[in-house]
């Protein structure tokens, strides 16, 4: 997928868009013609995010939003059917590293901490948009997975249990949802010039991975009405779409 879609005329909800591969997903999206919400705890980035996007002809919402504040993503459903009555792609991006350590030696409050923002936080969004997207005529999901989902990574316990209950939680949405015209898929981002690739792998050279608007520009090509695919993860890196990776039998 290397084409970007044309997307005049939709509305697009963007998690985690004040930085990063939301930032540029959000922009990307902008300059395809949709209309972006874009949701973010930091106003600076937002701003920044929307001065940029206006300045090329687009149009965006901005959603200060601490994502721990779930009642506040059950109300944010609510405004946007009211406001315009159906969502036609929705990205869920947002997410935290947590604490790189030894399960045992885990804090509750780090490990709590991970699974709010990164799995009861993206559960809580799905909830909130998806009777909007049931009324779009091509409702579109992206939700960002990651390889350590499928992998037993020592210190990962806490990133990767969550994005790999995020996965499953997507692939159930996906398969409730195959009769109808939504299509939603998980994509694997890959190592991504990011502030949260910096923290998790801080020796590593920040020029020798993509930056994030390159690996956005093959995200962005998963909100495309002709997309047939669901239920499915788009690897980035390797540009291939697979089945969830399962446990293989022994």
């Amino acid at each position: 997928m290397t084409s970007t879609p044309d997307l005049t005329g939709k509305l697009a909800l963007v998690t985690g868009a004040s930085r990063g591969i939301g930032y540029e997903i959000a922009l990307q999206m902008a300059a395809a013609g949709a209309h972006v919400i874009a949701v973010a705890r930091t106003v600076g980035g937002l701003e920044e995010l929307d001065d940029k996007i206006k300045a090329a002809g687009g149009e965006a919402t901005l959603v200060p939003l601490d994502l721990k504040d779930l009642e506040a993503i059950d109300r944010l459903g609510g405004v946007i059917a009211e406001r315009w009555g159906k969502l036609d792609i929705l990205v869920a991006n947002a997410g935290v590293l947590g604490a790189l350590t030894p399960v045992g030696q885990m804090k509750a409050k780090d490990f709590e901490a991970v699974m709010t923002v990164n799995v009861t936080a993206t559960w809580r969004m799905i909830r909130s948009v998806d009777p909007l997207l049931r009324l779009s005529e091509a409702g579109r999901a992206i939700v960002v997975s990651s390889s350590v989902a499928h992998k037993v990574k020592p210190y990962w316990g806490g990133y990767a249990t969550s994005k790999a209950a995020i996965d499953m939680l997507t692939r159930v949405w996906a398969a409730e949802n195959a009769k109808g015209p939504m299509r939603i898929n998980l994509v694997n981002p890959g190592p991504t010039r990011t502030a949260m690739r910096a923290q998790a792998v801080p020796g590593e050279k920040p020029e020798s991975l993509p930056t994030p608007a390159q690996t956005a520009a093959k995200i962005v090509p998963m909100a495309a009405k002709d997309l047939t695919h669901t239920g499915k993860i788009f690897d980035v890196p390797t540009d291939t779409w697979t089945d969830a990776a399962l446990p293989t039998p022994l």
